[in-house]
Order: structure tokens, then C-alpha cells, then sequence
């Protein structure tokens, strides 16, 4: 199987992830910015756990290739996206010590929480189909409304969120980890109980990634 039998499987839910309200009102500049602010400070709790989760797939790895993987991301993660994400919530008046300061939402617990909880009980492939909605999702929004012609761009409040997920560097940065994860899959039939098992956790995480965007909105 292949990344994209995944979506096929959850094709309702992974079209609500990717055409939600949130991201209809943040193309056309029209998010309440309390949303996205709420949104900006649970993310940065977010991508701590996505960071942890990256060091449990070190963790799991049975060969020193596997362990060799995951370290690029980590590092990318904690040393350049999130130095980013602080850089720009400062922008919005969010400072560090803010976001840490921050209650994590429910959303954000069962999400998280889900995605490691997947990677401690079963393996990497676990794992890596528990992450892949979030970057691969955002880099279908991205593609997606930095190509459409209704975007708007100009005096956009959010356009910089719109062009860093549909720019080039995090597209490039999501082939690779689509041709990691199709790796993964390849060698289970997709009718398999394991292939819908994976399925399954696919899914789930899908619908966690719904459930990010609507705290938001539920935020104002």
C-alpha cells in the first residue's frame, strides 16, 4: 500500500481536515484572530509533542539506520521550526514563555497523546501513519491555496501561514517523509488486517486534525 490508500480509506474525513472552516476563513483573511491565536499557542504545544514523537521513533528503531531517520527531523523541528513558530507568534504579541505558560486544550491532549501512544504500542510504521496527516495535510492546504486563484494574498493577515506550508522548502520537506512512510507501507497488502489496522490509525488522526482546527474556531 501507499500513502494515498490511506486517504482513499478516510476520503469524508480527510476532506473535511483539509477543507474545514478554518482553512476557508484563513484563505480569504476572514479567521477571527482570536481563533488564530488560540490556534498559534496550542500549535506550539503541538509541535513539542510532535518533536517527542520523533524522538520515540529514535527510540523504537531496531537498526542504526532506523535511528539515523528520524535525527534530521528532530533537529529540524526543535532547532528550526520551532525557532520559527516563536519568531513569528511574536509578531502577534506571543512570547515564549506565553505559549509555555499555555493550558493545553483537549483537542491538543488527545491528539498528541494519541499519535505517542500509537508509536509506544506498536512500531514504526505505527508511528509514522499516526504523524503523517499533519504534514501531509498541510502540505495539500498549502499546495493547494497558494495555487488557487481565490486565495487572497494581498493584505492577508495570514498570508505568511499560506506561503510558508505552500512554499518550497516544506513541500520538498514532505516528499521526503511521503517516500519514508511509503516505505513503510509497502510491504502490507492493503486488505490485510494489518493494512486496515493502519487504516484505522489514519483515520483517527484525520479526525484529531478536525478536531484542532474547530478548537479554534470554538475559541471565540
Amino acid at each position: 500500500m501507499k500513502y494515498q490508500d490511506l486517504i482513499q480509506a478516510c476520503q469524508d474525513d480527510w476532506q473535511a481536515y483539509t477543507h474545514h472552516h478554518f482553512v476557508a476563513q484563513l484563505a480569504q483573511g476572514s479567521l477571527d484572530s482570536v481563533a488564530y491565536l488560540h490556534y498559534l499557542k496550542q500549535d506550539f504545544l503541538f509541535l513539542k509533542h510532535y518533536a517527542r514523537a520523533y524522538a520515540l521513533a529514535i527510540y523504537k528503531a531496531t537498526t542504526l539506520e532506523e535511528m539515523r531517520r528520524p535525527l534530521p527531523s528532530l533537529q529540524a523541528l526543535i532547532g528550526s521550526e520551532m525557532h520559527h513558530h516563536v519568531t513569528y507568534c511574536q509578531q502577534w504579541g506571543l512570547t515564549e514563555s506565553d505559549m509555555e505558560a499555555e493550558a493545553e486544550d483537549v483537542g491538543t491532549v488527545a491528539y498528541t497523546r494519541y499519535v505517542l501512544d500509537t508509536g509506544m504500542a506498536g512500531d514504526l510504521t505505527d508511528l509514522f501513519t499516526a504523524l503523517a496527516p499533519c504534514a501531509i495535510g498541510y502540505a495539500m492546504i498549502g499546495e493547494r491555496l497558494i495555487q488557487d486563484p481565490d486565495t487572497r494574498i494581498q493584505d492577508n493577515p495570514y498570508a505568511s501561514w499560506i506561503q510558508l506550508y505552500g512554499g518550497d522548502s516544506f513541500q520538498q520537506d514532505v516528499q521526503t517523509s511521503i517516500r519514508h512512510l511509503n516505505n513503510l507501507l509497502e510491504p502490507v497488502p492493503l486488505s490485510s488486517p494489518r493494512g486496515q489496522q493502519l487504516i484505522n490509525i489514519f483515520r483517527t488522526a484525520t479526525r484529531m486534525e478536525i478536531a484542532f482546527w474547530q478548537q479554534g474556531l470554538d475559541a471565540v
